[in-house]
């Protein structure tokens, strides 16, 4: 049985090495007795643990030593007269004993000055270990503390390296090797991690729990980069789909090791596994394929939640607001929490008090001066099944007995009545394993003020047994009323309403210090105060990275396949009313038929003849045809304020049409070739053409519409190898993805115009593109048929699938696709199962251009067949 653990170590405490060892005690000055064990070096600390479960594992702080040496140094001790030479004398004034018969309890300490005596089995070894010892010791004496035993780590792990015997196979090829930690709640322990063609290894610098720790590439299906301790450093590995637990959990001492792991195993994976972005799980969850419980565990996955992490434990709601009743009513919405807003602000009078003091407060302001999720009430809910956890936090103690997890309803009363009591529960709550509400380890958690022993959690009346208490709990949560507002909640905990004005007008601020970028840990130069400001930081509570900057939608899923086509107009168009009960406008002109209507917005069309033709979608009345030049027309767009239509050409210029003054208003001769794609952001053009460059100007509009011209500077110049054929911007217009007629697809930054990636991932043109609204991921489709999606961190290609023709267009809100082909079909993609879920007859030639309202309601496609067909999502 293994009694010592990584737990009997300090916060920020490591493990060392370890020597077979006798713990030499004196009866009388010619009687000893021998405890065979193990000692154990570590940064603060060192430990004896006994062979024999009986006896307590001894820890004597450092801090606390008086006299660290080599038994029989400066005059024998009369009391160990059999001591050999291969003997540790500490001399200090406090020490605890832990453990004992190997019951996890409240550690006890015995204070006043005290020799203890080890001998080790290795006699040689004990100079090395007196150095090791006297070397720790001195820097906490010195104050020097975090920064010497840093480097004391670092020189250790320095002078080893992974043990490639190791290895499973003798074939396996050695990928990288590096220095890291692997991470386990509340604990780090430093090795080597290696990366061979089939494995990831783990070697733990002092062996323990086991000399290597082995994962097989193949069985991997999931890995997140993660933050550790507020730095990008972590990596955390899954070899299961569902799972609330990971297989590895490891910290890295640079950030571009973790980022070269990462994109080793992403790279491997990418051949075997679909990669999950919140938005996938999103239209999973939409669509019923996914559970609630399923649905927030992939989000506190992907917002750096981890249950190797304390201080950003997975996070679920309290659902439930009735501890009462005998009966549980999950038809009635009075059963339930209000899951629009905070905890904080779930009783208004509390609120009322809050928002005073908020009101009174200097910068920076908070509503909250705790967290609704730390270590601290992690460990509340677990502390009978993770009692050496507890101990561990509170330094070999366990809390109050009247501050414990005594009863739900308590809990729930407290979580609503208490002045600084904001919490929320765990996965637990909604999972299938009962230990935490039944105190099955016998554990002594002490006695409450009315006497009683703190035993098994307290649950409502509805609940008959913790098994029933879980069920009911799991089935509220994946219940009517509850999957039609768990977006409500998602906003305020990973959501749009997780800062800034939407966290104000949603009373969900909480301490600066609690969200990502909330402190700078790099500005502070003492590294003990920086330790100081991390431990605070982490003890506190952390918020969950944002995942998404819009608010969530709903429960419901709009799908493609329920598209129907309200009406379609013929885009050769006469200017003359169309009679009642038509649903095209005649055709009186004379132009061919393979006139191909190149690019919509809502009311204006633009065609390869060079006409840009305005209509009214009420009056079917063609309003406007103006022609700018004798060559085509390949891109429009209306500038905000409604007033101003650019429209880009094949005679290398880009024109601005005024339509209140009805005329021509500016022309910008920017290119040495046609120009393909324009885009308009806060006062900047960009433009993409043939000439193998995207140039962004900055555009400052005319005071008045058709008076003065626009005046134009060029802030930048894209140079590509080949023409460029489309051209797309994130929504903070921050990246710019540009598609080439080879097949390329390029990434560029905007704040530096420099190429962050170069992805050739079609064969043949790239005729669309477009970000995600979060910005990761970028998708692109082709003259080759496929759709490709791209990681825009990594420049990955994480996902492509092929379809049998061209796709010319598409729309995307970060879920669904929706694609025109060739041939007039409109193709819904299914991005998780790597399929074309629904295929929709639209037109009779090439769909060639398509757009899409900001509500993702209607639709309106336009083709080489000259209709344009409006079409409506139904729900």
């Amino acid at each position: 049985i293994l009694k010592f653990s990584l737990l009997l170590l300090n916060l920020e405490e490591y493990y060392f090495e370890q020597h077979r060892a006798n713990h030499i005690l004196h009866k009388s000055s010619h009687h000893e007795r021998k405890i065979r064990g193990s000692l154990k070096i570590c940064s603060k600390s060192a430990i004896f643990e006994p062979d024999a479960i009986s006896q307590p594992i001894i820890k004597i702080p450092l801090r606390d030593c008086i006299k660290i040496g080599k038994h029989g140094e400066n005059g024998a001790n009369r009391h160990f007269t059999k001591a050999k030479s291969g003997s540790i004398s500490l001399i200090f004034s406090q020490v605890y004993f832990i453990k004992e018969h190997n019951v996890v309890a409240p550690y006890k300490i015995e204070r006043g000055k005290m020799e203890y005596v080890f001998e080790l089995d290795v006699p040689g070894k004990v100079e090395d270990v007196v150095e090791t010892l006297l070397q720790v010791s001195t820097c906490w004496v010195e104050n020097s503390k975090q920064t010497e035993i840093t480097a004391i780590l670092q020189s250790r792990l320095a002078r080893t390296s992974f043990d490639k015997n190791r290895f499973q196979n003798i074939s396996e090829k050695l990928h990288m090797e590096c220095k890291a930690e692997m991470v386990t709640p509340l604990v780090t322990n430093p090795g080597h991690v290696c990366i061979t063609d089939t494995n990831l290894y783990f070697q733990p610098l002092n062996g323990y729990p086991k000399p290597v720790v082995q994962i097989t590439l193949q069985d991997v299906r999931r890995i997140y980069k993660r933050r550790h301790g507020l730095m990008p450093l972590g990596l955390e590995v899954f070899c299961t789909e569902d799972d609330l637990c990971s297989d590895i959990y490891l910290k890295f001492y640079e950030p571009q090791d973790r980022d070269d792991l990462y994109f080793y195993i992403a790279t491997y994976l990418e051949h075997h596994v679909a990669e999950h972005t919140a938005e996938s799980y999103m239209l999973q969850w939409q669509r019923g394929h996914l559970s609630n419980y399923q649905y927030l565990l992939h989000l506190n996955n992907l917002a750096d939640r981890s249950c190797n992490d304390l201080s950003q434990y997975p996070v679920f709601p309290w659902i439930i607001h009735d501890y009462s009743s005998s009966e549980l009513d999950l038809s009635n919405p009075g059963t339930f929490r209000d899951l629009s807003k905070p905890v904080g602000a779930l009783n208004k009078e509390r609120l009322e008090r809050l928002l005073t003091r908020y009101q009174e407060m200097p910068e920076p302001k908070f509503m909250y001066g705790s967290h609704y999720s730390s270590p601290g009430y992690v460990l509340f809910y677990l502390v009978r099944i993770a009692p050496e956890y507890m101990l561990c936090l509170q330094n070999g103690r366990f809390d109050n007995a009247d501050r414990m997890f005594n009863s739900i309803a308590e809990t729930w009363k407290n979580c609503l009545d208490g002045a600084t009591d904001f919490k929320e529960l765990i996965p637990e709550f909604y999972g299938d394993d009962v230990s935490f509400l039944v105190n099955s380890l016998k554990l002594d958690l002490g006695k409450r003020q009315g006497g009683q022993m703190v035993d098994d959690v307290e649950l409502p009346p509805w609940a008959s047994s913790p098994e029933d208490f879980l069920q009911k709990s799991k089935d509220a949560l994946e219940s009517n009323y509850v999957s039609e507002h768990l977006h409500e909640w998602i906003d305020l905990i990973f959501g749009y309403k997780q800062k800034g004005s939407g966290a104000v007008g949603a009373h969900n601020v909480f301490h600066p210090l609690t969200y990502e970028g909330g402190v700078d840990l790099n500005s502070i130069q003492d590294p003990d105060e920086k330790v100081a400001m991390l431990t605070q930081i982490l003890e506190f509570g952390q918020t969950p990275k944002q995942l998404f900057v819009t608010p969530h939608p709903r429960r419901i899923t709009p799908k493609f396949k329920s598209l129907s086509q309200t009406s379609s107009y013929n885009a050769s168009m006469a200017d003359s009313p169309v009679s009642p009960g038509e649903e095209s406008f005649e055709d009186l002109t004379e132009e061919s038929k393979t006139l191909e209507i190149f690019l919509i917005c809502p009311l204006l069309i633009i065609k390869l003849d060079s006409t840009l033709k305005m209509f009214s979608k009420e009056s079917k009345m063609l309003q406007r045809s103006i022609s700018f030049s004798n060559m085509a027309l390949s891109s429009c767009l209306l500038l905000p304020g409604d007033a101003t239509v650019i429209t880009s050409s094949w005679d290398n210029n880009v024109y601005f049409y005024s339509i209140a003054f009805g005329r021509r208003q500016d022309t910008l001769m920017g290119h040495d070739d046609a120009v393909s794609k324009i885009c308009w952001h806060d006062n900047r053009l960009y433009s993409a053409s043939w000439d193998s460059t995207v140039k962004v100007w900055s555009g400052v509009p005319a005071e008045m519409p058709g008076t003065k011209r626009h005046h134009f500077d060029l802030l930048a110049e894209l140079e590509h190898d080949v023409s460029v054929d489309t051209i797309s911007l994130n929504p903070a217009s921050t990246l710019l993805v540009s598609g080439t007629k080879e097949g390329t697809v390029n990434i560029w930054d905007l704040t530096t115009a420099t190429l962050m990636h170069q992805i050739p991932c079609h064969s043949g043109i790239v005729c669309d593109t477009a970000f995600s609204p979060d910005s990761r991921h970028v998708l692109s489709t082709g003259a080759d048929g496929c759709l490709n999606v791209i990681d825009v961190q990594t420049g990955m290609l994480i996902s492509s699938m092929t379809s049998d023709e061209p796709q010319r267009c598409f729309v995307w809100d970060g879920n669904s696709v929706l694609s025109g082909s060739q041939s007039g079909e409109l193709l819904v993609w299914d991005l998780l199962g790597a399929k074309i879920s629904e295929r929709i007859q639209g037109h009779t030639g090439a769909v060639t251009c398509i757009w899409m309202n900001e509500q993702c309601s209607s639709i309106i496609t336009g083709g080489e067949d000259r209709q344009i067909i409006f079409w409506k999502l139904q729900y």
